[in-house]
């Protein structure tokens, strides 16, 4: 059985930046050991699997992987698998709106734009399909300890660290300054003691900071699902901007941002974030970004 797949980095404008996902748009046959061992195999920190719709309305359902477990929602491999299809006549063999998406995933519906200029697609944009919450705070020590950090570095003045999500759930940090982002590092021993897979996807920091034409930088660490680092998380800065637009003194507003990532891996990636907040209560969630193929090949499965 032959399966077609190709790769995307997604959140930049040059190619082998950003964030790679690997994208199977046409997934059909393939059993969920199959789908997770060809996520192993890729190796990346998703690969997304493209699968007719239960509902006829909608663009696809989208199932996506990493390396270790299936994800109820992730920001850059839906962007990704948007910029692929946009690129083809049907999906699964039906026509669909190229210029509007509806996937169907674990965490909900989402809805997905794609930008053109000059008559190119260029990239993609999707609206969260959840809303915006704070599930609870989390304890200074625990966030610093498991970034191989002292709990000084964390900063605790605009928000204490605490588990928020727009689909997936997000430790949320904001740190002291880029030298302290820049130096933070992964423990997988704490990960597994006080950081369950089942309850926190991984750990999100952040600061205020305007490298690389940017309001904010930021890494994402998640060990226990295959990924040590991600060079760009699209449902981690969801979760932030909605973070960021809640504790806005604000009861309406929309709050857009610029969001970095990966520059400390060697993969610049720039996040386009939007939240919009109505009497109180942060109604939207946003995110964006530009895409590149980088390649396309088939996988001979035995």
């Amino acid at each position: 059985m032959k399966v077609k797949f190709q790769t995307v980095d997604v959140f930049t404008d040059r190619q082998f930046g950003g964030n790679p996902v690997a994208v199977i748009p046409d997934a059909r046959g393939l059993s969920d050991a199959e789908m997770q061992a060809i996520a192993n195999e890729f190796n990346l920190s998703e690969t997304t699997f493209v699968l007719p719709p239960a509902d006829p309305a909608n663009t696809a359902r989208v199932r996506i992987f990493t390396p270790r477990a299936e994800m109820p929602f992730a920001g850059h491999p839906n962007v990704g698998t948007a910029f692929v299809l946009a690129h083809q006549d049907a999906v699964c063999g039906a026509s669909f709106n190229r210029q509007t998406m509806i996937f169907e995933e674990i965490a909900g519906l989402v809805r997905m734009t794609i930008d053109t200029a000059d008559g190119l697609v260029r990239g993609a944009a999707l609206a969260a399909p959840q809303q915006f919450r704070v599930m609870r705070n989390v304890d200074v020590a625990t966030i610093a300890q498991a970034c191989s950090l002292d709990p000084s570095n964390i900063e605790v003045r605009r928000h204490p660290p605490c588990l928020a999500s727009c689909g997936t759930p997000f430790v949320i940090a904001e740190v002291r300054d880029r030298a302290a982002l820049r130096r933070a590092q992964p423990r997988m021993d704490v990960f597994l003691s006080h950081l369950p897979r089942d309850e926190v996807t991984g750990i999100h920091l952040y600061v205020e900071d305007t490298e690389e034409g940017a309001d904010f930088q930021s890494r994402m660490f998640a060990p226990l699902h295959g990924v040590s680092e991600d060079p760009a998380t699209g449902s981690a800065n969801v979760a932030l901007i909605g973070l960021l637009a809640d504790l806005r003194r604000e009861s309406s507003l929309r709050l857009e941002a610029a969001i970095g990532q990966g520059a400390d891996l060697g993969r610049p990636s720039l996040l386009r974030a939007v939240a919009e907040k109505v009497n109180g209560t942060v109604t939207g969630t946003f995110i964006g970004g530009g895409c590149m193929p980088a390649m396309s090949g088939s996988i001979d499965l035995q």
